[in-house]
């Protein structure tokens, strides 16, 4: 009954939700967001410098989160780097000198906070030629303007970054008094037109007054109160602003720290100074306010102006351009030639006259529909990750935010199970499930940063071997039964493997190897298909019957083991191959192929565990050994519970390991051996037991149909920054913005696998002369692409 009513539920809910209706939603939700974000950018500016100098808020303890931009974490070399020859000033009183300690702490972490607090103190950093003075000026007095009017004379030089402020000493000294806020208005009244003239060569900065915790002020503080400080603070936004009459103010406000302030002013051991964490805090914004600019980090995305727009870029939009417009006329003659074969009605019967001739779809129809449907799609992937439309945010960790989406996933996974059609072991349905579950659990590692938690990582990196270990078993399994090593079944796989990720190297202007997944299936795939297809091809028929071919098989994966330990362990060697051109265009990441020889040493091992698991079961599937019946379990009793309990304790055991990790490297080194138990363990569990090999879950296996599609569109429409942080489509509520973004990005990867489904059955034909004459048409196509970005990489060095 349960079971009836759950079956006639669903067909109500796919009655009324299908996932046609699902992507048109999407569609609707993309373009309403994408009006809102402009408009919203038309209204408050597009400077990002703007948000993260002024609102923000902490994620976790010591993490600041800037409205709609991320931050990048500035290393000492990257600092260096970016204030070579660089010289800055910090003016005003203690405040300002703690801020220009956690400053130059980002540049030599051994400076010390000491001398006497109360004068001018110098650093000077000779390797990267930087120079950073703080200036005591505890008023905004004459001493101050002319400090500042120096500057201004053209025969001096003048410092590139300048950071003022001050008011408490005002307060304390005039005792609170409003005669000294009159004062400090007619004193930086003065000052303004200084800054505003020295703001068109260098970068000035204002630092409004942080609040101050009034219960642990000292006796002789206690007239520095907030009421105080939020008085001169108004009163140096409106000077500072209407210093230009005509135009915005070159002098840029700095308030964040104020709220920043807010939250941490109660951790100050005096009520006055900010704890140094919040100090830090404040440094790296300042950091990334103006190296950000230079430097270009990934992950910082404030105060980043748009990537400029490269000539393959511009040559894909105009394809897709014109792939819509000739869409559309398709589209229209198409409709206009339907009208006029549109049956009449028949006056005299009242009946409809049936249509004699039923159109067919051309291929050239579905071609052009394909990129009309992809061209939107990229557009959609650009204005994410490349048009600066949308906001971005850095990711954050927390247990919570990682177990709790697991659990939930789980729960609708063991809800949604139908019977599988075979009960063969690593059926289709089961091996979707699979590739379902492990790429989601994938992405909610991705999107909450849990590449923090090391035995978290541990366990993902098993998770990336067994779609490895499905690699080896799945290809293995198909040559050695089919036999099929014909040119066409190599371009699908190829063609389906490569396809999106080809039109985003070329729409997002990334490297191949960025996309790392896909070059390491492609490269094992090759690996697969070669070992099998050379002399002398060994397949199941042939071998059917006869030692002998079982062990010249054998024989190739050794030497297939041989050459993978040679690679791993000559790194020299595994370089020089794929530093040949055009091999290098393809494996190359900033300018080397160490990311490549680590992403494949990582899992070396495990594709060749797949082809020898795959061997084997096979082997004992054609003698007998295994019983596949619908609720048989794959052994005999006593050796199904023994190999399950040793499959449980394994499956314990290297969980155990891997939560204990704490070592990264050592854990990698030891990860390509030990990671098989892991996955063989799983198997063994999922298929040993005959119910548990009859039932799949339908929710997993649906998502495992486009697991490769939502591994690669994850890095650029729900993720954001290449990965490094999160796409924020709704922002000021993180709950909401990740069910809008991630139900977009389901439909998009949905849409995505469809079109590589359409366009490989007409790319790819057949026929092998047909095809020989594409393939000869692909490798003109990928020469032009490889000269066009030899060229501009010359351009951009």
């Amino acid at each position: 009954m349960a079971a009836l009513a759950y079956n006639l539920g669903k067909r109500e809910i796919n009655h009324y939700f299908s996932v046609r209706s699902a992507k048109v939603l999407a569609l609707v939700a993309v373009l309403l967001l994408a009006a809102c974000h402009l408009a919203s950018r038309r209204y408050r500016g597009n400077d990002s410098c703007e948000y993260l100098l002024s609102s923000g808020r902490f994620l976790g303890e010591k993490v600041w989160q800037p409205h709609s931009c991320m931050m990048h974490k500035y290393k000492i070399s990257e600092a260096k780097n970016c204030l070579v020859d660089k010289h800055i000033a910090f003016i005003g009183d203690s405040r300002i000198r703690q801020l220009f300690y956690s400053f130059v702490k980002i540049i030599n972490p051994q400076f010390k906070e000491e001398g006497n607090k109360h004068e001018n103190i110098p650093f000077e950093d000779k390797t990267a030629s930087v120079k950073v003075d703080f200036l005591w000026h505890p008023e905004v007095n004459g001493s101050m303007k002319q400090c500042i009017k120096v500057w201004t004379e053209d025969s001096i030089a003048k410092p590139h970054v300048i950071v003022a402020g001050a008011a408490t000493w005002s307060i304390k000294i005039h005792n609170g008094s409003s005669e000294a806020l009159s004062q400090y208005k007619m004193n930086i009244t003065s000052i303004a037109p200084l800054l505003e003239k020295l703001a068109k060569t260098s970068d000035v900065y204002w630092v409004l007054q942080d609040p101050v915790y009034e219960d642990l002020l000292s006796e002789n503080r206690k007239m520095i109160t907030n009421e105080k400080i939020d008085a001169y603070n108004e009163a140096a936004v409106s000077i500072l602003n209407s210093s230009t009459r005509n135009s915005k103010s070159n002098v840029k406000m700095f308030s964040v720290s104020k709220l920043i302030a807010q939250e941490t002013i109660m951790e100050s051991l005096d009520g006055l100074h900010l704890p140094e964490s919040s100090r830090e805090t404040t440094a790296m914004i300042l950091m990334n306010v103006y190296c950000n600019k230079i430097l270009k980090p990934v992950d910082g995305s404030c105060c980043q102006p748009r990537p400029p727009v490269t000539l393959i870029q511009k040559l894909a939009a105009c394809f897709f351009t014109l792939s819509i417009i000739g869409y559309l006329i398709f589209y229209i003659i198409h409709r206009n030639a339907h009208r006029k074969n549109k049956p009449c009605t028949d006056l005299e019967s009242g009946e409809e006259k049936k249509n004699i001739i039923n159109t067919p779809v051309s291929s050239l129809e579905i071609l052009l529909q394909s990129f009309c449907k992809l061209g939107l799609i990229m557009a959609y992937f650009y204005m994410c990750d490349r048009a600066n439309l949308f906001m971005k945010e850095n990711k954050f960790y927390t247990h919570s935010s990682f177990f709790i989406p697991i659990i939930y996933i789980l729960v609708l996974g063991v809800f949604y199970n139908e019977n599988t059609k075979e009960t063969k072991v690593l059926n289709r349905e089961q091996t979707d499930e699979w590739k379902g579950w492990m790429q989601l659990v994938i992405l909610i590692y991705h999107i909450s940063g849990a590449s923090t938690f090391l035995p978290v990582y541990m366990h993902i990196r098993v998770l990336v071997a067994a779609y490895l270990f499905q690699t080896g078993y799945g290809h293995f399994s198909y040559f050695w039964i089919k036999g099929d090593f014909g040119i066409y079944r190599v371009c699908q796989v190829l063609f389906r493997l490569n396809f999106l990720v080809v039109v985003l190297c070329i729409v997002m202007d990334r490297p191949y190897q960025f996309y790392y997944f896909v070059p390491l299936v492609t490269v094992w795939f090759m690996v697969i298909y070669v070992t099998l297809a050379l002399w002398p091809q060994i397949i199941q028929k042939k071998a059917n019957g006869n030692c002998f071919w079982h062990f010249g098989l054998l024989l190739k994966l050794g030497f297939l083991l041989l050459f993978i330990c040679f690679l791993a362990y000559s790194q020299g060697a595994f370089e020089k191959i794929f530093s040949l051109w055009p091999l290098s265009k393809c494996f190359e990441l900033k300018g080397n192929v160490y990311e490549w020889w680590f992403r494949w040493r990582l899992d070396r091992y495990v594709v060749f565990h797949g082809m020898l698991f795959a061997f084997i079961y096979l082997a004992l599937q054609k003698r007998q050994i295994l019983s596949e019946g619908k609720g048989e379990p794959l052994f005999s009793n006593k050796i199904s519970n023994f190999l399950l309990f040793i499959s449980v304790v394994s499956f314990l055991t290297y969980s155990i390991w891997a939560s204990s990790c704490k070592n990264k490297a050592e854990c990698n080194e030891l990860h390509p051996s030990v990671s098989v138990v892991q996955i063989l363990a799983f198997i063994l569990i999922r298929n040993i037991p005959g119910y548990a090999r009859s039932v799949y879950s339908s929710f997993f296996a649906w998502f495992g149909k486009i697991s490769l599609e939502l591994f690669i569109c994850q890095y650029h429409i729900w993720l954001a920054a290449d990965t490094r942080g999160i796409l924020v489509l709704i922002p000021g509520n993180p709950m909401l913005n990740i069910i809008v973004s991630t139900f977009i990005f389901v439909c998009v990867a949905r849409e995505i696998s469809q079109i590589t489904n359409d366009l490989a059955q007409i790319i790819i034909p057949k026929d092998n002369s047909s095809l020989l004459k594409r393939l000869a048409c692909i490798a003109a196509f990928f020469c032009g692409l490889l000269i066009l970005s030899s060229i501009q990489d010359k351009s951009k060095h």
